[in-house]
């Protein structure tokens, strides 16, 4: 068994071109199952019925795993038997009937429209380190993207004259992002006026540098973030993804598209992004109550 999960994670690192970080989840996930299947006896594949594979997703939730942790672990062992139906190693796949866990809907956090606009004032465009941390906070909210896509944006991926920057995300898989006026004029006097300061006599082509001049890493984005968020009383509702959470739902606010979302963000199932309508509904349900008589 073991041998066919390094075969499999092979696969997915190889011909498919996963993330490191999905590579080491599946990793632990699927050893995991090995694990508890050899513990029971198993010495091969063939052997494990749907009914030891329940008693494993049992053991899961015995252990505390959150219902998004279990399935996760099923996503995994999903690929991973479709992979062996494939390659002709088993006849029949005893995951096929099993469910997925039951899982409450969690709304992402955002902020309003006034309240992200109070947040980005806090970045005062004067210092070069603030000419940084403005266009930084503005190409987030412009496009949605995550932190660890921020900090690898070079200088060659912004089309000046289309408005749209290029993103490499999960998996390697490049996107095209629109970007607004507002998030240009900020990058570009940063470009102009702050990153020279910042870079002194380094070179490199990150865009964002810290004051050595070097590429940010994520928990030094996330401290600036911090920072602003307390100067702006937002501390408790701000995290690393609220400028993503925030742009996907005032883009639906507004009258955008799911599948053009689902674009912009980069997810590949379109379910992933359909969280987002469940906001803006809470939304409407908000206002009705609000401004209605019988509300």
């Amino acid at each position: 068994m073991d041998a066919l999960v390094d075969e499999y994670l092979n696969f997915l690192a190889i011909e498919k071109g996963v993330s490191l970080n999905t590579l080491e989840a599946y990793s632990r996930d699927l050893n995991r199952y090995t694990g508890f299947m050899q513990e029971r006896g198993m010495s091969g594949i063939t052997g494990i019925t749907s009914t030891d594979v329940i008693a494993f997703l049992g053991s899961l939730r015995n252990n505390g795993l959150t219902p998004n942790s279990v399935n996760r672990t099923l996503a995994a062992l999903r690929g991973f038997y479709k992979y062996l139906l494939r390659d002709k190693v088993i006849e029949s796949n005893p995951i096929a009937n099993i469910e997925l866990a039951k899982v409450w809907m969690r709304l992402p956090d955002t902020l309003s429209r006034a309240e992200m606009d109070q947040l980005l004032e806090q970045a005062a465009a004067e210092s070069p380190l603030g000419m940084r941390d403005r266009a930084m906070l503005e190409l987030m909210y412009a496009t949605g993207i995550r932190v660890a896509e921020l900090i690898t944006v070079s200088m060659n991926s912004i089309n000046w004259q289309v408005g749209f920057l290029i993103v490499i995300g999960k998996g390697d898989k490049e996107r095209i992002v629109p970007v607004g006026r507002p998030a240009l004029a900020f990058i570009t006097r940063y470009i102009n006026e702050g990153r020279p300061k910042l870079l002194k006599r380094t070179m490199t082509n990150v865009l964002f540098v810290n004051r050595s001049g070097t590429g940010l890493t994520r928990q030094g984005f996330w401290k600036i973030v911090k920072k602003y968020a307390r100067k702006a009383g937002l501390e408790n509702k701000v995290h690393p993804h609220t400028f993503r959470h925030s742009f996907a739902t005032h883009l639906l606010e507004g009258g955008a598209d799911l599948r053009s979302v689902q674009v912009m963000l980069g997810h590949s199932d379109i379910s992933t992004t359909q969280i987002y309508t469940h906001v803006t509904r809470e939304l409407l349900k908000d206002i009705h109550k609000k401004y209605h008589p019988r509300g």
